[in-house]
């Protein structure tokens, strides 16, 4: 992977402190999660199990609290 410098990135107009890498440069994020005890990357999932990762409903604690 190359070193990326100040020289190679652009600061966004909207967003004076943040940089925009040029897309040759960027990667994907591998988002991992826990299924049955054990962490394992989504990439690796059946297409089944890909969409039960997108319909699953994540508990909010707020929703949850008694006043």
């Amino acid at each position: 992977m190359k070193n990326v410098t100040n020289a190679d990135v652009t600061p966004t107009a909207d967003r004076p402190n943040t940089v925009a890498l040029p897309d040759d440069q960027r990667q994907r994020c591998e988002v991992w999660t826990r299924v049955m005890g054990y962490h394992r990357p989504v990439s690796s999932f059946n297409r089944g199990k890909k969409g039960e990762f997108h319909e699953r409903v994540y508990f909010k604690e707020e929703r949850a609290r008694r006043d």
